[in-house]
């Protein structure tokens, strides 16, 4: 068994619930008992475990109704029905309202042990899906370069051979923002043994300490004064798969000493419990910062970050890799479109401080304002058109480990692409917005926002 899960059986005949438990806790599971859907709600609120065995037949609710209720209060857990009675219909309506198993008593014990993982797996990876679709992620959608690695140094490349093939090391990545540390990350899970396991996200720094621990950890009900439930936290959720940190070095102090016995001792606790859960999760985390100023500055523990450090790979600017920047781009362009040799000159010749993400979205932009398919120089907006950073002066500045081009221009610069491709647009379009929309390939909502960011256009 890989990881340890909580159960709780919901049976009012004391003997098969104390077998039950007994045999649970024997296979290495924690295990609860409650003998009313009453008692068994209150203690599902108050543990969220991650499988409940629940009786049909109970002395104050009919177990379908139970059910329901459990559910309700967590869309997340596994519900096994236990059931003396040979009634399909029964069987149907319950797994329709969301039971994830039946089986007829009397139980057979391997049976259920297989159905208790089996259910865990399950849900877990229902779990994830719904945490990598709420706020707290921060996986990104879009196109995805094809095979973004061969675009790496043959060092680097190197590097991420042997991350991925060791598949139980903490990998460490660094590099300036935009260099491409979470696809790196992402292509390291997928190559590795881990790959049909899942993979979570979570970002160091867009959360305040107590939320981001209680997501990173879960927490019991009353941890802390918003817990009105128990829930189950992302080194749980992601069972043996890989979970990746970004922004590492923005991580609380008060939060480090945490995380480093997860990785060490392969054990944490939630918020507010007692009980030891297995950490089976490998961890890879990312930063733009350099971690040994921040040791040295008392900003990050040393021990952490010796800990992390099993595997470093250091990802290049763009400036430092000028003959695959041209290849980079034609991966990232939308599909459909063709950068002219003059564009790809252009390309080629821009230090790129934003590094790949200032690449992609330049393209994406110029795919805009572009008549046809053709991108040309003139629609990617970048500064140097107008005397700003070239290449050359980009790459003598990282020889001596400088950058003076922070992502501020950039992002100026951005808005004007977008505001010139919205007057454009509807220049054109004779001021018909929903014509705009369509010619820009966006909602006719976006468009009525974007005008509200730029006034000066109506």
């Amino acid at each position: 068994m890989s990881v340890t899960q909580s159960v709780l059986v919901i049976d009012d005949d004391d003997n098969l619930r104390a077998t039950l438990i007994e045999f649970l806790e024997g296979l290495g599971h924690t295990a609860r008992g409650a003998a009313t859907a009453t008692e068994g709600r209150k203690m599902a609120a108050e543990h969220a475990p991650h499988v409940v065995l629940l009786d049909l037949r109970l002395p104050d609710a009919d177990g379908i109704v139970a059910l329901e209720a459990l559910r309700a209060d967590d869309p997340d857990v596994g519900v096994i029905l236990l059931t003396g009675y040979a009634d399909v219909e029964i069987a149907v309506r319950a797994m329709r309202i969301g039971a994830s198993d039946v089986l007829q008593k009397p139980v057979d014990l391997r049976v259920l042990a297989r159905a208790v993982e089996s259910v865990a797996e399950r849900e877990r990876m229902k779990g994830e899906l719904g945490f990598l679709r709420g706020a707290g992620s921060t996986r990104k959608d879009g196109k995805e370069l094809k095979n973004p690695v061969t675009l790496e140094p043959p060092s680097v490349q190197r590097l991420i051979d042997l991350a991925s093939r060791n598949a139980d090391a903490p990998v460490l990545l660094e590099g300036e923002t935009g260099t491409g540390k979470g696809y790196v990350a992402r292509q390291i899970h997928d190559r590795s043994g881990r790959n049909k396991s899942p993979w979570v996200e979570l970002n160091c720094s867009s959360m305040t300490p107590t939320f981001f621990e209680s997501n990173l950890f879960g927490h019991e009900r009353g941890a802390f004064t918003d817990a009105k439930t128990a829930k189950r936290g992302l080194l749980e959720v992601v069972g043996d798969g890989t979970l990746f940190l970004d922004e590492i070095g923005e991580l609380s102090l008060e939060i480090q000493p945490r995380l480093l016995k997860a990785i060490e001792e392969r054990r944490f606790r939630r918020l507010g419990s007692t009980t030891e859960l297995r950490c089976a999760a490998r961890i890879i985390v990312a930063t733009n910062r350099h971690l040994e100023e921040a040791v040295e500055k008392g900003d990050f523990r040393a021990d952490l970050y010796f800990r992390l450090k099993v595997l470093t790979i250091c990802l290049p600017p763009l400036r430092a890799r000028p003959d695959r920047i041209g290849t980079l781009a034609e991966q990232l362009k939308p599909e459909g479109t063709r950068i002219t040799p003059s564009a790809l000159a252009a390309i080629a010749d821009y230090a790129w401080p934003g590094n790949i993400r200032e690449l992609k979205n330049a393209l994406w932009r110029a795919a805009i304002l572009a008549d046809g398919d053709d991108i040309e120089s003139v629609h990617l907006g970048l500064p140097e058109i107008n005397g700003g950073p070239h290449l050359a002066a980009g790459a003598a500045l990282h020889q001596r480990g400088e950058n003076r081009w922070g992502e501020e221009h950039f992002g100026s610069s951005l808005k004007n692409v977008e505001r010139n491709a919205i007057a454009k647009a509807l220049h054109e379009c004779s001021g018909n917005r929903t014509h705009a929309a369509r010619k820009l390939g966006i909602a006719r909502s976006t468009l009525q926002q974007k005008l509200k960011q730029y006034p000066e256009i109506i």
